[in-house]
């Protein structure tokens, strides 16, 4: 059985409880930290689950006393790195909510500890667990859609004041960034993935309607990736009343895809010129329909996870560190360019959230 821990019990941490229950004939769930104790307790009562956990306010002590085999962790954006390097220090295999990090410097000593110490580093990017995209992924790698123009990725949502009211840290440039690092990354995630490796990068962002946050809460951009193909990128939370929808489209010289819902979670079109397949049908059996916008993805990364530590590492993850890396590179290349009005090119050497600071001052 596999030792595991969980380092925050916020608003995410109830999916990642939920996971623990789905496989639990490989977890022993031997402990769990949050700075407040009673958001422990209603995390567990959220995921009802009912067995004995050791509660911790100390993460380090919570490490130091169990020795775990997995950790995951569900704080707020800006400790993710400092967490994670203590945990990889002390030779836990870790698993990290979105984003990986705040700066590359940070993701990358992350990568670099894990190497040395032959340890398992995974993050979260839940939607690529999604039947829909999973089915778009084979598409692609089969090359059904022949030559790629283009994808677009939009994340059209809401998030009020009330929502940032509820934690200090949301908003914020050293602690959270804006709508693209928080809400957006995830569809980020995925044209890092299914675009290849990105060259280019122009973006605009803009603070509209949240002035009592530090971020943005607009972004656009353009995307060009090596190979030639390109991508359109909108990521906002000024969506009135709720939220509105996540969708990701796939142009090909042979083939159409969007998918949609609140999480892309759905497959709306379903077009190729090689008509092999029924595409009703398609759309029946890789759409679900998730009760929020978090999906059924923590489970299947958890899943993906348990098996890279069974196999000691043979088993490759899906979402590994480097991969976390890349969706907030590209995140953080819109913010570069927000900032110095240009293209930015790729790979970057360093950018931070917190090179951002100041940035829409009124």
């Amino acid at each position: 059985m596999i030792k595991y821990v969980l380092i925050g019990a916020g608003r995410i941490a109830k999916n990642h409880v939920l996971s623990v229950k789905e496989n639990e004939y490989d977890l022993i769930f031997s402990g769990i930290c949050d700075v407040e104790l009673s958001n422990i307790e209603r995390c567990l009562e959220s995921a009802d689950y009912k067995k004995d956990v050791n509660k911790y306010a100390d993460y380090k002590q919570m490490i130091n006393e169990i020795s775990p085999d997995f950790v995951a962790i569900a704080t707020s954006s800006g400790s993710h790195a400092q967490i994670a390097k203590y945990c990889l220090e002390h030779n836990c295999n870790v698993l990290i909510e979105k984003p990986i990090a705040m700066s590359i410097r940070d993701a990358q000593m992350l990568i670099d500890i894990a190497k040395e110490k032959n340890l398992i580093l995974g993050a979260c990017h839940q939607n690529r667990f999604n039947k829909s995209v999973q089915k778009l992924y084979v598409a692609l790698k089969e090359g059904r859609f022949g030559k790629i123009s283009h994808m677009a990725a939009h994340v059209r949502w809401n998030r009020n004041e009330d929502y940032y009211n509820q934690a200090t840290w949301r908003g914020k440039w050293a602690e959270d960034g804006g709508c693209l690092m928080n809400q957006c990354i995830h569809n980020a995630d995925l044209l890092c993935w299914l675009l290849g490796d990105i060259e280019q990068v122009f973006a605009y962002t803009n603070n509209a309607m949240h002035p009592y946050i530090e971020g943005e809460d607009l972004g656009m951009a353009l995307i060009k990736a090596k190979s030639g193909a390109y991508a359109i990128f909108e990521g906002t939370v000024n969506v009135y009343p709720q939220n509105l929808e996540e969708t990701l489209y796939v142009f090909g010289e042979k083939g159409t895809v969007k998918l949609a819902g609140k999480s892309v979670n759905l497959i709306e079109e379903w077009n190729f010129a090689d008509e092999k397949d029924d595409k009703e049908k398609i759309k029946e059996i890789a759409s679900e329909m998730p009760v929020n916008i978090y999906g059924f993805g923590h489970k299947r990364i958890y899943a993906d996870f348990i098996q890279s530590i069974k196999t000691n590492g043979e088993h490759k993850l899906l979402v590994d560190g480097e991969a976390g890396k890349r969706a907030l590179e590209l995140i953080l290349a819109m913010y570069k360019s927000k900032k110095i009005g240009k293209p930015v090119n790729l790979p970057l050497d360093d950018f931070s959230s917190m090179d951002m600071y100041g940035i829409f001052d009124r």
